[in-house]
């Protein structure tokens, strides 16, 4: 019977009593349905799915694990979710999100940055020396798309075996995480699924695991160590206030993509009955033969299977009919699969452009507007989620390493500004006008277009000095100079001509 556990006991003990209840809720119910002042908080018929009020972390307790194995799964064997995660992280991270240093000290600026090039990006930042900083950046938010989450440690090696810097990091898939440590400690705090709270709410410590428990490389149990959350990066999308653990994002479409594969298994199982070509003999006797004899097999059931030859010409017996098999034909495939298709990628929260590589029903305004909130997205993940809680803890090791190298204590002194790739303009010839009109007018500046266009606006503009300089040097008049007019007339005076000759000089001014 419906209902909670106090209804079922109850219809269990007495089942008079348990009728008369249930027709008594069922009466609640129905006038909760009629006072409802929204229609979804009814209690009708089609809204009578189960609803749970749980929290967050309620929610994935005993989901989770099962959760990231189907997307792993997915990854692996299906096209689409295995794109979805490519044109994620491609355009989240893409060659890679740049850290500069930010300090007043110009000694001290160069040489941090030649430490950042020295340990950063190159893979002695990896302790499996195998990706530099922005490679490990990508697998960071790949393994945030596909599992949900990624735990990134801090490495001391007990060695300096020729690194720039005494730290390494190491990323982990949430698996690590022993989920079934929970309880209470001894200081008011307490343990959510191998996560150590404080009284307050804060993480204190990660209880991890030493190797994969889906691994046996050792070939034994794994043991849990407890590791200090200040070595400890957990980088996930939050969903919900108080969300402890991260979500695989193909959560939402997991049954859609199901369906959409067996859906595709089908349709291909019926094109290949399609393109068959089958007649069926009606009459004929074991000795009649349609084809030639070496074109005959025989069952095991002792039915007998006639082939048909290229240039077979083959006069059938008296009372044999011929009767050509026609198999059915699916209607509306294509239509079908671009709506599951959108279904899925509004799941990813990926343009279904990018996520089906179909770009036949595009035109130049709905590309782009889809490209509009997809960068929205992206600025969302960056921002929010990659950024402050993988970017800028790996920059607070680096510079805590950086400041024991050189011998000075950095700490609110310097810091590490990211500056993500460059975007790709959709139509340059009308964004760059726009760009520099913005600029002009004082709506924005030029490190801010520079930043938006992925660019340090430190090296930029220093370029710029430098490239000025020369062009003065060389007496070079080009018209994106816009500290003199145009058309310019450059000073020529003492620079070699073809010839070998000095051509006349003269003092540069603009021509009439």
């Amino acid at each position: 019977m419906a209902g909670n556990w106090i209804d079922r006991a109850i219809g269990y003990i007495s089942p008079e009593r348990g009728a008369r209840r249930a027709a008594a809720r069922a009466q609640i119910d129905a006038f909760e349905s009629a006072t409802a002042h929204y229609d979804g908080a009814s209690r009708s018929f089609r809204m009578r799915r189960h609803y749970p009020a749980t929290s967050a972390n309620a929610e994935t307790m005993f989901s989770l694990g099962r959760l990231r194995d189907i997307s792993r799964d997915l990854r692996r064997n299906n096209a689409i979710a295995a794109n979805a995660i490519e044109v994620i992280g491609s355009h989240v991270v893409g060659a890679g999100i740049l850290p500069t240093v930010e300090t007043e000290s110009a000694r001290v600026k160069a040489r941090l940055q030649g430490l950042i090039r020295d340990h950063l990006e190159t893979t002695a930042i990896d302790v499996e020396g195998r990706l530099d900083i922005y490679g490990l950046q990508r697998l960071i938010m790949d393994t945030v798309v596909e599992s949900g989450e990624a735990i990134v440690v801090r490495i001391t090696p007990t060695s300096r075996r020729g690194l720039p810097l005494p730290f390494q990091v190491r990323v982990y898939e949430p698996d690590y995480i022993n989920s079934l440590i929970n309880g209470p400690t001894g200081d008011g705090g307490f343990i959510f699924e191998g996560i150590e709270f404080d009284k307050q709410g804060r993480r204190v410590a990660y209880h991890l695991f030493t190797e994969h428990p889906g691994g046996g490389v050792t070939w034994q149990l794994p043991k849990t160590i407890r590791v200090a959350a200040s070595e400890v990066l957990h980088v996930y999308r939050l969903d919900r206030p108080g969300q402890s653990r991260g979500v695989p994002w193909c959560a939402p479409v997991i049954m859609t993509l199901s369906d959409l594969h067996d859906f595709e298994d089908a349709e291909l199982v019926r094109q290949k009955i399609a393109a068959c070509f089958a007649v069926f003999l009606e009459g004929a006797s074991p000795d009649q033969n349609l084809a030639q004899k070496n074109a005959t097999q025989i069952t095991r059931n002792g039915t007998l299977i006639e082939r048909l030859e290229p240039g077979l010409i083959q006069k059938l017996p008296s009372g044999v009919k011929a009767t050509m098999a026609s198999p059915p034909i699916a209607q509306g495939f294509s239509d079908y699969i671009k709506s599951k298709g959108h279904r899925i990628a509004a799941g990813y929260g990926v343009p279904y452009e990018l996520l089906s590589t179909d770009n036949s029903d595009v035109s130049f305004i709905s590309g782009r507007l889809g490209l509009i909130q997809f960068n929205k997205n992206v600025d969302h993940w960056r921002w929010h989620m990659l950024i402050p809680h993988g970017c800028d803890g790996i920059g607070r090791w680096f510079l805590e390493a950086a400041g024991i190298e050189i011998g000075q204590d950095l700490s609110g002194k310097v810091r590490l500004r990211h500056t993500p790739p460059r975007r790709e303009m959709i139509e340059p010839a009308k964004e760059v006008p726009a760009m520099r009109d913005a600029i002009r007018s004082g709506l924005s500046s030029l490190q801010e277009e520079l930043r938006a266009l992925g660019h340090d606006p430190d090296v930029i503009l220093a370029e710029i000095a430098e490239a000025g300089k020369k062009i003065d040097r060389l007496g070079i008049g080009l018209d994106s100079d816009g500290r003199r007019p145009y058309p310019y007339k450059a000073d020529l005076s003492g620079v070699l001509s073809d010839d070998g000759k000095k051509e006349d000089g003269g003092n540069a001014k603009p021509s009439n």
